[in-house]
Order: structure tokens, then C-alpha cells, then sequence
């Protein structure tokens, strides 16, 4: 897949950038998370650096935050994250998902 073009500055200290494969991480902490169960070991490429931005898993539980975490927008197939989907094969989900989510495609297994 190819990035789309993105007017979104670089967070400073990111570790990825457009265009990455990046697998997200197959973890099942308790308490909240924003990172969806069913993206969870699936891999997509980074579309975007959206900025850094308190941690809202530290929100939730009333702490500050910090420090601020990295967040992306992840760009899944369609088919790879539903097996079963029937639908055009370019079709896409994307998704924002927090750097402490995200392992290099190359290296990781989810």
C-alpha cells in the first residue's frame, strides 16, 4: 500500500515513519486501553504521524499523562484484519494506535 501524502508534523523522538510496516502488539493488559482486541497482531503501515499527545491509558485512571506518547494512523487490508471480508480487495480500515502499541513489522510476531 501506498502512504498517503500528509500535512501532519513529526512528533520529535518518533520511531517510525510514513510508509513502515508495523505489526500491533498481540498484549491483553487489564484495565482500559484504546488499542482495539481485534487489530491486536495484525500489520499495517504507518499513513501518518499524528503528533504526541498525553497517554489516555494514564487519563482513564486520573493521572497526568505523561509523559506523552507518539500516536499514528495505522492502515490495515481490509481482508487482513477480517478473514471472511467479501469486499473489494482495496478496501481499507485505518486506525490510531499509540507508539508503546506498535513493533517493526520485520522483527515482531505480534
Amino acid at each position: 500500500m501506498k502512504p498517503l501524502p500528509s500535512t501532519y508534523a513529526a512528533a520529535p523522538g518518533h520511531r517510525y515513519k510514513i510508509g513502515d510496516r508495523v505489526v500491533i502488539k498481540r498484549a491483553f493488559p487489564p484495565g482500559h486501553r484504546r488499542t482495539p482486541y481485534y487489530i491486536r497482531g495484525k500489520e499495517g503501515v504507518i499513513e501518518r504521524i499524528c503528533g504526541a499527545f498525553p497517554n489516555p491509558e494514564e487519563l482513564a485512571y486520573g493521572f497526568d499523562g505523561e509523559p506523552k506518547k507518539v500516536l499514528y494512523r495505522v492502515r490495515f487490508p481490509q481482508k487482513h484484519v477480517w478473514p471472511d471480508y467479501r469486499g473489494p480487495e482495496h478496501d481499507i480500515i485505518e486506525m490510531e494506535i499509540y507508539e508503546h502499541w506498535l513493533l517493526p513489522a520485520t522483527t515482531a510476531k505480534g
